[in-house]
């Protein structure tokens, strides 16, 4: 049976860690030459050398013009282009920053460090990627937005409003190259409460952490976190072939929480 990605280059930011590392496995195993980057060089070196044959690692910095010039390159020198992109890489702020988060208090300098890496980095790699494929004859864009770009979030309002430009800029792009004639489809995943990394700041340390998991799962439909893996099939759907005639939507994987239930720590 045919590998799902045979024959295609996927080029995933953000690839050292948590969903981006589960995308980018998940990749390779389904035939992809996957190329990982991050601004965790060591993590993204170690995968690499872990995935081996197919899948190479390269700095970038996704808020960073020029770090993307210098992948698109990269892609361009070494593998002719690419026929995926996986805008992953993201930030609540929460770790990063300095905060206040809130919409009272929220403070500037952290609101334009969450945009410049969330929507600004996407831009710029769907940017990038129109680049990489047209040489190639199309393409899939995947953007990762979130749950909080459909809904307010009172307490993380950068993230909420930089993911809600993500999901907006996915759209359009999918009519821009779809008028173009372009064949590059661009979707969005929206995932939520995934047990990444990105979680640690709200969930802290031991019984604390136990104690507000049980509340958050309390919230979630299916009762449970997600795991990495099970968005990285999302994105496996909108990157083969499979969903050719898809662009322009918004993929759910979050639960149930958008049917009408929530996830936050209280």
């Amino acid at each position: 049976m045919a590998q799902r990605l045979e024959g295609k280059i996927a080029l995933v930011t953000g690839a050292a860690r948590g969903i981006g590392q589960a995308i980018s496995r998940v990749f390779h195993a389904e035939g992809a030459t996957v190329l990982l980057t991050d601004i965790r060089d060591e993590e993204g070196m170690a995968v690499a050398r872990e995935l081996g044959a197919g899948a190479a690692y390269h700095h970038l910095d996704v808020g960073e013009e020029e770090d993307w010039k210098k992948a698109v390159s990269w892609a361009e020198a070494g593998y002719g282009g690419a026929d995926i992109l996986v805008n992953n890489a993201g930030i609540t702020g929460f770790l990063e920053a300095p905060g206040p988060f809130d919409a009272e208090w929220a403070d500037l300098s952290t609101w334009e460090k969450v945009h410049r890496v969330n929507a600004t980095g996407t831009m710029l790699g769907c940017r990038a990627a129109i680049q990489l494929m047209k040489q190639r004859g199309g393409g899939s864009i995947i953007n990762l937005s979130s749950r909080s770009g459909i809904v307010g979030i009172p307490g993380a309002v950068a993230y909420a409003s930089s993911k809600a430009a993500v999901r907006n800029h996915t759209k359009s792009v999918a009519l821009f190259c779809a008028e173009k004639g372009y064949n590059i489809r661009c979707n969005s995943i929206h995932p939520a409460a995934i047990m990444t990394p990105m979680w640690d700041a709200m969930l802290g340390q031991g019984e604390q952490r136990a104690s507000i998991v049980r509340q958050v799962e309390a919230g979630i439909p299916l009762g449970r976190f997600g795991q990495p893996e099970e968005v990285a099939y999302g994105a496996l759907y909108l990157a083969s072939d499979e969903s050719k005639y898809v662009t322009g939507i918004e993929l759910h994987i979050d639960g149930g929480i958008l049917a009408g239930s929530e996830a936050r720590p209280e």
